[in-house]
Parts: structure tokens; C-alpha cells; sequence
């Protein structure tokens, strides 16, 4: 990987050297949206994108956007990134060497959005990641922002919530160590957890391996270790398995998850055994309210089913890339001077209303976030069911 995107990183660096002057004159602003449109995250990806293309269609409908007293076109630069790390580097380069973007939005997972951010901080291009909660998205890249909550922010809510909804004093947990997201979540939840209920209260701490699929000798153990309940940070495609697993080895303990649930096609894949259950997310668009109602209705509209969490902070973080553009006050015209602005712009904003809540932005590119405990009602609907503040 260190060889891979040494290469990239002298290729841009090639193409970059006489990058001045190429803010469209035509008065058009480019902005590249790069997501997981094939492979893995494909249905999240998609999601993403019908979000996005609500704001172009509101966007087209204004005649764009106004920078400084100009009138300015929006063109959105779409990239399948396939769900592969090497695919997104190279699209990043391509997007900020080739179609001299102002910004980037994506990608959603971190496995993508981690080099991603590589890519846009050498070569000094805003970017946000809508879905990725790792730490090392935004650690020490000053161009990198997200509109989601850092994963670390999780363990210590849940620890709190299934306290009061569960009277839990002792968990178990099943993850896959091989994989980067479940491992940093299992872990960061055992810390938090046993932080407030003591060394060893963590009675079960469960792995296997990517690709498994019979998790019998790992749910015995949980079943008998007298946990109070058992917590999975496994993706949406994975949580049905385990979930119907558990049920017929008859463990009645809470089964709860966090934010890698959120999205996909959890629930046509896990039907009625998921109904109840509770995960940790950004967003859910149940029992929505205001702006949040809009875009629940607008999308509903459009694409006949509910938008889920990807879907919800790529339209926030589209939108909030517009806004810093805005509050630029005007651009030069010289690409590189203006990819700063844009930056600058977005370390100063604040309380911008997203479908997922407000936006604050400070140096980090991490948004001052609460979580909210999503509750899977009857009907198979995500709901909001309480919010917790770090």
C-alpha cells in the first residue's frame, strides 16, 4: 500500500506543478463525489448517491450557488470508488489532479475514506467524509472533515444506555478481529465499559474471523458467561446471521450494535428477528422532525423507501461543503488558492442544520456530535429512541 501510493503521490505531484489558474472560468464550480457504487458497499453507496442527487436537483432549480456577488454552476464529478482502498486513492488523484475539483466529498467507509484522506490532505483539497468514524480519517489533516461522530464516542454511550434500559452491570461481545472497524469498536467499548463497571465486567469478549459463518462455539460461551446483554459491532450484512444464531441457541439476553448497522439492507435481510433491538448511530429517520422530515419526505418521494444513515450525511455533508464555498466570500480563480479558502471556511463553521443534526467544525474536521439509539420498532423502522451526549 506504502509503494502504491508513493506512485500516486509523485504522479499528482507531476500533474499539480503547474495547477493555478483552473477554477472554471466558465463559472462553473466542480465538486467530486466519490463513493462505493459497486462491490461491497454498493447499496449504501447508492443510497448516497440519490441523496446527492436531491441537492443537484435544488441546486439546478436556484441556477447554483452565489460566491461573493457571482453566480456560479455546480458540477458533480461522480466516482465509483468499487468498495476498494486502491480504487479511491486513485479516483482522489484523478478528481484533484484532472478535473481540478474544488472539493471532495466521500468515500463512506473508512477502509476507503483513510486514503482518501492521504490523497486530499498532500495535495491540499477539502474533503468530508460523510460514514467514516475512524480516528485516523481526520488525525493530523487539516484538509479532512467528516459530518458523522468519531466511533471512540460510542463505547461510552452505550455503556451509559445499557445501563438504564437494561440495568446491565456485565456484556459480552462478538466481533470479527480481522476486520479494522469491529475490532477498534470492540475494543473501545470494553475500555468504556469496564471504566465504569469495573476490571472483568466485560464477561465475554468473543472473536472470529471475516467470512465465518457459524458462530455456535462463540455464542455458547456468551450464553453462559451471565452477561446482561451482548454487544455485535459487525456490519448490516453481517448482523442477521448472528443475530438468528443467537436466537436459536436460545440466548434471551438485548443484542445491540453501533453505527456500522446503520444502512444497507439490514432489514430485508433480517426481517422480524432484528424488530427490538437497539444500535448506536447517526442518524435515524423514524419519528423525524424538521429539516430532518424534509429530507425524510423528499427522498421518500423520490425513491419510495425511507433514506438511511449514509445517505442522510452525504446530503449533510454535500451541502455543508456549499455552504463553506459560500462563506468564502468570493474565489480567485487560482484552484489552489481557493481549495484553502474552502477549508478555511469550513473550520469556521457553526450549528449548520443537517438532516443529521447540527455541524460544528474546528481544526480536527470532526463535527461536535451527539449519538442517537436507534430502536428497530415493529414495522422494521429505524427510530430514534434517546440521544446521548459525549
Amino acid at each position: 500500500m506504502k509503494k502504491v501510493s508513493s506512485i500516486i503521490l509523485l504522479s499528482l505531484v507531476l500533474t499539480v506543478a503547474g495547477q493555478h489558474n483552473l477554477l472554471a472560468d466558465n463559472g462553473t464550480i466542480r465538486i467530486g463525489v466519490i463513493l462505493p457504487l459497486t462491490g461491497m458497499f454498493e447499496l449504501v453507496g447508492n443510497n448516497s448517491k440519490n441523496a446527492v442527487e436531491l441537492v443537484k436537483k435544488d441546486l439546478d432549480a436556484a441556477g447554483g450557488i452565489e460566491v461573493g456577488g457571482k453566480k456560479y454552476k455546480i458540477e458533480l464529478v461522480y466516482g465509483d470508488n468499487e468498495s476498494n482502498p486502491t480504487k479511491a486513492s486513485s479516483l482522489t488523484v484523478s478528481q484533484i489532479s484532472r478535473e481540478n475539483v474544488l472539493g471532495i466529498v466521500g468515500g463512506l467507509s473508512s477502509q476507503q475514506a483513510i486514503p482518501m484522506g492521504q490523497m486530499a490532505q498532500a495535495f491540499s483539497t477539502p474533503m468530508i467524509s460523510p460514514w467514516s468514524t475512524s480516528p485516523a480519517t481526520t488525525l493530523d489533516r487539516p484538509y479532512v472533515f467528516r459530518s458523522c461522530f468519531v466511533f471512540t464516542i460510542q463505547g461510552p454511550a452505550i455503556t451509559k444506555f445499557a445501563a438504564s434500559e437494561f440495568n446491565a452491570t456485565k456484556a459480552a461481545v462478538l466481533y470479527d478481529i480481522t476486520s479494522a472497524y469491529p475490532r477498534g469498536m470492540a475494543k473501545t467499548f470494553k475500555e468504556a465499559f469496564e471504566a465504569a463497571n469495573g476490571a472483568g465486567s466485560v464477561v465475554a469478549f468473543e472473536e472470529f474471523r471475516t467470512g465465518d459463518v457459524d458462530f455456535s462455539k462463540q455464542l455458547e460461551h456468551i450464553k453462559n458467561s451471565g452477561a446482561d446483554f451482548l454487544f455485535t459491532p459487525q456490519h448490516y450484512n453481517e448482523v442477521p446471521l448472528i443475530v438468528r444464531q443467537a436466537k436459536k441457541m436460545g440466548l434471551t439476553m438485548p443484542i445491540m450494535g453501533s453505527n456500522s448497522w446503520a444502512g444497507g439492507d439490514l432489514m430485508g435481510e433480517c426481517g422480524a428477528d432484528c424488530n427490538g433491538l437497539f444500535f448506536t448511530a447517526n442518524y435515524a429517520p423514524g419519528n423525524a422532525t424538521g429539516l430532518n422530515k424534509e429530507f425524510v419526505d423528499a427522498y421518500m418521494k423520490a425513491y419510495a423507501h425511507n433514506p438511511d444513515a449514509p445517505a442522510a450525511l452525504t446530503w449533510d455533508a454535500l451541502r455543508v461543503m456549499l455552504e463553506a464555498i459560500k462563506k468564502t466570500g468570493g474565489l480567485s480563480g487560482n484552484l489552489v488558492r481557493d481549495r484553502t479558502l474552502v477549508k478555511d471556511a469550513l473550520v469556521n463553521i457553526r450549528g449548520f442544520a443537517g438532516a443529521t443534526g447540527t455541524l460544528s467544525f474546528n481544526a480536527t474536521g470532526n463535527p461536535n456530535k451527539c449519538v442517537v439509539v436507534v430502536k428497530i420498532d415493529e414495522s422494521g423502522v429505524f427510530t430514534s429512541h434517546d440521544t446521548i451526549c459525549p
